[in-house]
């Protein structure tokens, strides 16, 4: 359970209608096989002891008995294994009988979870076999032992103080108001569920949108275990869907009528992160719920969950398609409104030919078309210098032209001269002063166009640059607006590729098609045989490496060894162990150093949930120490 991760399963016993012994022989088999491999938490279907079809014979006092025997039996069986269990049955209690899944940890009973929302759709008449569970928990005597019996209990763990389980059973999912609503209000970071739930077209597909709407509302991981194979057909089929879903997604499912048993893992420290953050989520005003200490050993959980690499960037075409057209929309929003309010007579876009400059310029085209306004308005100046290449030079040229965008060319290396003999700098050392240089002399020539030509200066730096603060103080790092700012590295490629896809004119096709296959430079050192020669990511590292590490860092808040962790599940094959330990220490030292470029960052629109302006994204103090984050790295050991 290290760095928060439980894992969970969840199966449907192939079973015989009425036949309690068989049926307990398949509960103990697949609770083995859910402790070999090292399940935490395993949740069975309702009523699996006898099946959920057994109808009128539910009132047969020879099957009531013989359940009770087979719970004790099955209990009993749990004594030596390392898990909790939750599996449903028929339980009487004084002349009633209810529909409940009991809690079994270690050889005991922790508790009788009843339904409350008792189910008469179709052919099933609960109603007419069950009782409605209690109100509230109270305690029951079972097997000479008292035991708590009622809704909403929840069950802790003694060795993790932030692992809360709690159980609903069956369609108490698709209540409004479902015994979850409670319990995740009071603290419980899993529900489990035990369900009957017949196998019709489209129930698949239903299932999975209210268990996400569910997860992501209440900030919690979910197990549901559906009843399958075995169960009576005389009116109805029950497909054995088992499902393992957390905040909004569906981590986990099986083959639909195959009974299977399926295994994920939940992140309770990255569920607990997200309540933290979220002001909506709030502790219930239910009275206090019972708490019930179950145990298990703390040990490393194998990784089989999967995390994708680009999390910024879906990874269905038609999803990335949708996204695309959202963020171009909301980035050329923004500025549709700041030129509005401005009065700005021009939008002035340095362009240099590379990935961000181009996203800037195809947003500032969109805001002026929205604006109903000539693309003329848009003034593109390229500035080349010592490190301009023919190639990103003519890319940003040809782009500008395409879009209708006035373009102008200011060259600075005269002006950059200048300045280093104004500051005795030889321009022989290749240095960071050399750099900047340009830099600022590029910023200074915008905002000093701007204001002759009553306009505003677009800002083309994006989210990744500065979370690595890898821009130019009061160089690129400035702008009037800047349109980027939140958009990463890895999904500025995306959009632009979104743009060329999409592109009607055929030349300005082309055009962001070589823009996407040249490599990401500042351009500010002198090509090597006309080639670029300074390349971003050979300096500071690839950027799908640091918007993986951003997003887990700034989005979750993980611990730097925690985000290795699952960067190492994430690329493997790509990077090696001591690669992505080297960038990541990269990251971190970067990230703390360079805050005070962020404290003082443009305006810009927000586009996702990772953020860095200074104004509610990001509140950090620019002399934070990233001594933890750095020290929480030097504890990992390569193998």
């Amino acid at each position: 359970m290290k760095h928060g991760f439980v894992k969970v399963a969840a199966a449907a016993p192939n079973i015989k209608v009425a036949d309690v012994e068989y049926n307990t022989e398949q509960i103990c088999n697949l609770i083995k096989k859910a402790e070999e491999n090292k399940a935490k938490i395993f949740v069975l279907p309702e009523l699996c002891f006898t099946g959920y079809t057994c109808q009128d014979l539910f009132q047969q006092e020879i099957l009531l008995q013989q359940v009770k025997k087979a719970l004790l039996k099955v209990t009993d069986f749990t004594k030596d294994k390392d898990l909790l269990v939750f599996a449903g049955l028929p339980f009487e209690l004084e002349g009633k009988v209810y529909n409940v899944t009991a809690a079994l940890n270690r050889g005991k009973i922790l508790g009788f979870v009843t339904k409350t929302f008792l189910s008469n759709a179709g052919a099933s008449d609960e109603f007419r076999y069950f009782t409605p569970g209690p109100k509230y928990a109270e305690k029951i005597t079972f097997d000479r032992k008292e035991i708590p019996f009622g809704p909403k209990l929840l069950f802790q763990a003694d060795t993790m103080e932030h692992l809360l389980v709690s159980a609903e059973l069956g369609d108490e999912l698709f209540a409004p108001v479902s015994p979850a609503v409670d319990c995740t209000a009071q603290g419980a970071q899993i529900v489990v569920n035990g369900a009957a739930s017949v196998g019709i077209v489209g129930m698949d597909d239903y299932r999975k949108g209210c268990l996400k709407a569910l997860t992501s509302r209440l900030v919690c991981g979910y197990v549901y275990a559906n009843a399958g194979y075995g169960e009576s057909t005389t009116d109805q089929v029950f497909d054995g869907q088992c499902l393992i879903a957390e905040n909004g997604k569906i981590l986990r499912e099986n083959n639909r009528f195959e009974n299977e048993i399926i295994f994920s893992e939940i992140d309770i420290n990255r569920i607990g992160s997200e309540r933290n953050k979220n002001h909506l989520f709030y502790a219930s005003k239910e009275k206090n719920l019972p708490r019930i200490l179950f145990h298990i050993e703390m040990e490393k959980t194998y990784l089989t969950r999967k995390f994708p690499r680009n999390p910024f960037v879906p990874e269905d075409k038609e999803e990335r398609k949708k996204r695309c057209e959202e963020i171009f929309m909301i980035q050329a929003l923004g500025l549709k409104k700041r030129l509005e309010h401005t009065n700005a007579k021009t939008a002035v876009v340095g362009i240099s030919g590379g990935l961000d400059s181009t996203l800037a310029l195809l947003v500032t085209a969109k805001a002026l078309e929205l604006l109903g306004r000539d693309k003329k308005d848009i003034l593109a100046i390229t500035m080349p210098c010592f490190g301009t290449t023919d190639r990103t030079y003519q890319n940003a040229c040809k782009m500008s032209l395409c879009l209708g965008a006035q373009l102008k060319e200011i060259p600075i290396a005269d002006a950059v001269r200048v300045h280093f003999k104004d500051i005795d700098h030889d321009p022989n050392v290749l240095d960071v002063t050399y750099e900047n240089s340009q830099a600022r002399e590029r910023t200074q020539v915008l905002m000093d166009v701007a204001n002759e030509k009553n306009g505003m200066v677009i800002g083309t730096g994006d989210l990744s640059e500065l979370a690595l603060g890898w821009a130019t103080f009061n160089g690129d790092h400035m702008s009037m607006y800047g349109v980027n700012g939140s958009v990463p590295k890895t999904l500025v490629r995306h959009l632009v590729q979104y743009a060329a896809d999409t592109a009607s004119d055929v030349e300005l096709k082309h055009v962001l098609e070589d823009v996407l296959n040249t490599p990401v430079s500042p351009e500010l050192l002198p090509p090597k045989d006309g080639a670029i020669a300074q390349k971003t990511e050979d300096l500071v590292g690839p950027y799908e490496l640091h918007d993986f590490f951003m997003y887990y860092l700034l989005r979750f808040g993980y611990a730097p060894s925690k985000v290795f962790r699952i960067a190492k599940v994430a690329f493997e094959g790509i990077y090696d162990d001591e690669t992505i330990l080297k960038w990541l220490n990269t990251f971190c030292r970067r990230f703390f150093s360079q805050q005070f470029k962020r404290s003082c960052l443009p305006d810009g629109p927000k586009v996702g949930t990772v953020g860095i302006s200074p104004r509610g994204s990001l509140v950090m103090p620019s002399d934070a120490c990233a001594s933890l984050w750095l020290k929480d790295l030097e504890q990992i050991k390569l193998s």
